[in-house]
Parts: structure tokens; C-alpha cells; sequence
């Protein structure tokens, strides 16, 4: 059978978002941008579905919209109708909500044995703090990753909240339906995913796990290789008060660092004489303030020293390489990072979506079989906005 010109991975594939902040709309965005349909199930008089408070929500390009109000009978029958049809729910209430609607996985799966449905919390499903409130900050708290970012002597400093929300929650969420999808292929069963930003938290520090348990890194954070420790894995200030990333870790590329900067190797100490570790830092840190971000940029080009400008987000859309990958993808007007990661075949579409004007209800229920007459009647009685 010949390939469908421009079909995309997951064309074919119905997601369930049920409306929520911003792990599960990115999750969906994830499956919207590789060819995924999308409808976002909202609350009925939810204003502007726009939590983060922006003029354009960067989630919701190429996504479908329903308004629905779920305590009346009539709405959760359109969302059960959904669920008989659909491939995937994705929903980011805490644990018990959505059984309380009788729309729990329990009853979804029983109307539709092949559906994967996937719970993105913070906690997960169950444990003490399950059905506590909490943000980002406080799940990568009890992960043990939030431990990591800090310099020595000093408290941690949480990552925004991309290790949590997005990379932990959102991220992980997107991989753990995919692979449910790939194993329906074979079973025909779906199943839950339970995907919570405080395990992908961990999960994500595998790494730093593994050296503690090596005696590989001290939890004095800020003293090892790469939590700012070493003179070569290093953020450094400029003259004119930008930042050069350094991260020469390898001898070879060391070397290139310290012929950058114009020293000699033999009068310093040895790469990884820990003990001279502080003193290498400031020294480095004087001299990279002899120069600028530009001065530098140009004197490590071409150089396999491990040596990049740390760009501000209005930056990154002019940087040549940046430019040269299209990293950034223009839509109504303002910049968004392309989909990651590139399929040579099938590559996401994100770029040729467009964000749906307002709510898309009538369209969402004449797809789902519902007659004009039938549609009034909901609008009527504000069972749909």
C-alpha cells in the first residue's frame, strides 16, 4: 500500500485533551504537531483558555476546541461519545475527579477497550501526596533533581519549570501514550498511563543518581564537574554583561579552551586537580571579562573547544545555525520553536497548522453524528457554549 503524500506519524490518531494548565496542552501539542487530531474538552464558561494570560496560546495551534459543561447528563454524554471513538484522553485533574463524572478509566475502557488513557499529575495516582496541591517547583523538590541546581553554599534555583511541567510531565506523558499506541498494535488493549512530573523528575536524574551511588559526586552540589564545580563547565560573564557556556570537558577540547583564552598549559594545574578547581574559576572569570560575548564568539569559531554564546530568547531566531535548522517557526506572528525531534520521511506539521479562532463546538458534534436539531437543543440548554 503506498504512504498517504504528506501523512504525518499520527495521522489517524483522535486524541481526548481535557483542558488544563500547561503540561497537558503541551503533551497535546506534541501529538497535534506530528499529525494527531486534537480536541481540547474545556469548561463551559472558561474565559480565553489562556492561563498563562497571553495574546495567542502557544499550545493550542492546530488543535479543535469544545466547550462542554460535564455535570449535566446530556454534556458528559457528548464526552462518553467521544471516548467510544476516540484513540487517546489525556486529562490532569487530580486523581478521583474524573471518576467522580463516572468518566474514570474504569468506565472509559469499558466503553472503549482500546483506549489509552493517560493520567499527567503531579504526584501520580497514589502515595500521601497524591491528592495535594502542588506546582513544578514542588515536584522536582521531592524528585531530588531540584537539589542539583544550585552553586555552592547557596540555595537551589528552580529551572523555570521546564524539568517538571515539560520534560517530566508533558514530555514523558506524549512518550508514555506512544508507546501504549505501539503495544495496542499488537494486543488491540488499551490501557492507563500514569504519568507523573514527580517520576519523571527522578527518572530524568538517572545520571546523577548513578554517580552519587559510584562515589562519582559529593552532595555538596557546586563542586562537581558539571553542577558548576569545574572551571570548564562554567558559565562566564563578558564585558559587556553577556555570558559564554563553557563545557570543555574532554583534555582535547580543554586544550582549545585554554588556547582560546591564551594560556599556556603548563603553567596551570592539572585539568582535574579538584583542589584548584576555585582558583582556576576566578582566574578564568577575569579573563573572560576582557573581551565580549561577539570578541569571544569570533575567537572560538571554528574551534572544537566546547564554547557557545548563551543567547536570550529574542536572540535566537538571527543566530546563524539557528537559522540554517530552522529552529524557530513563525505563526501569527510571533516565533515558535519548531517540533522536535526531525523525521527525514514523515516530519511534524506544525507549520502549516493554524490556531482555531474561537471554539469549535458545532464542528466538534457534527463529526460525532450529531444532528442540527440536536445541537440546538445543547446550545439552547447550555450543555455547550
Amino acid at each position: 500500500m503506498m504512504e498517504k503524500e504528506g501523512m504525518l506519524p499520527l495521522d489517524g490518531i483522535k486524541v481526548i485533551e481535557m483542558a488544563g494548565l500547561a503540561p497537558s496542552p503541551f503533551c497535546g501539542m506534541v501529538l497535534s504537531d506530528f499529525g494527531a487530531e486534537v480536541v481540547v474538552v474545556d469548561k463551559l464558561h472558561a474565559e480565553a483558555d489562556n492561563p498563562l494570560m497571553l495574546p495567542e496560546n502557544i499550545f493550542d495551534f492546530g488543535k479543535h476546541r469544545i466547550r462542554v459543561d460535564l455535570k449535566k447528563r446530556d454534556g458528559a454524554d457528548i464526552l462518553r461519545n467521544m471516548i467510544r471513538k476516540f484513540d487517546v484522553l489525556v486529562e490532569s485533574y487530580r486523581p478521583g475527579v474524573m471518576e467522580l463524572l463516572d468518566l474514570g478509566p474504569e468506565q472509559a475502557l469499558a466503553a472503549n477497550p482500546k483506549l489509552i488513557y493517560a493520567r499527567l499529575t503531579g504526584w501520580g495516582q497514589n502515595g500521601v501526596f497524591a491528592r495535594s496541591a502542588g506546582h513544578d517547583i514542588n515536584y522536582i523538590a521531592l524528585s531530588g533533581a531540584l537539589s542539583l541546581f544550585k552553586r555552592k553554599g547557596e540555595k537551589p534555583v528552580p529551572p523555570c519549570n521546564i524539568l517538571g511541567d515539560f520534560a517530566g510531565g508533558g514530555m514523558l506523558c506524549a512518550m508514555g501514550i506512544l508507546l501504549a499506541l505501539i503495544e495496542r498494535g499488537r494486543s488491540g488493549k488499551g490501557q492507563v498511563v500514569d504519568a507523573a512530573m514527580l517520576d519523571g523528575g527522578a527518572y530524568l536524574s538517572t545520571l546523577f543518581y548513578g554517580l552519587f551511588a559510584n562515589s562519582l559526586m559529593s552532595l555538596e552540589i557546586g563542586t562537581n564537574m558539571v553542577d558548576g564545580g569545574a572551571p570548564y563547565y562554567q558559565i562566564y560573564e563578558t564585558k559587556d554583561g553577556k555570558y559564554m557556556a563553557v563545557g570543555s570537558i574532554e583534555p582535547q577540547f580543554y586544550a582549545q579552551l585554554l588556547e582560546g583564552m591564551g594560556l599556556n598549559p603548563a603553567s596551570l594545574p592539572e585539568q582535574n586537580d579538584t583542589r584548584a578547581w576555585p582558583e582556576m574559576i576566578h582566574r578564568f572569570t577575569k579573563i573572560f571579562k576582557t573581551k565580549t560575548r561577539e570578541e569571544w564568539e569570533a575567537i572560538f569559531a571554528g574551534r572544537d573547544a566546547c564554547v557557545s554564546p548563551v543567547l536570550e530568547l529574542d536572540e535566537v531566531g538571527t543566530h546563524p545555525h539557528s537559522k540554517e535548522r530552522g529552529l524557530l517557526t513563525d505563526i501569527h506572528g510571533f516565533s515558535r520553536p519548531s517540533p522536535a525531534p526531525r523525521l527525514s520521511r514523515t516530519p511534524a506539521g506544525a507549520s502549516a497548522k493554524r490556531r482555531p479562532k474561537n471554539t469549535q463546538s458545532r464542528r466538534v458534534l457534527y463529526e460525532l453524528g450529531y444532528s442540527e436539531e440536536q445541537i440546538a437543543r445543547f446550545l439552547e440548554n447550555g450543555i455547550v457554549a
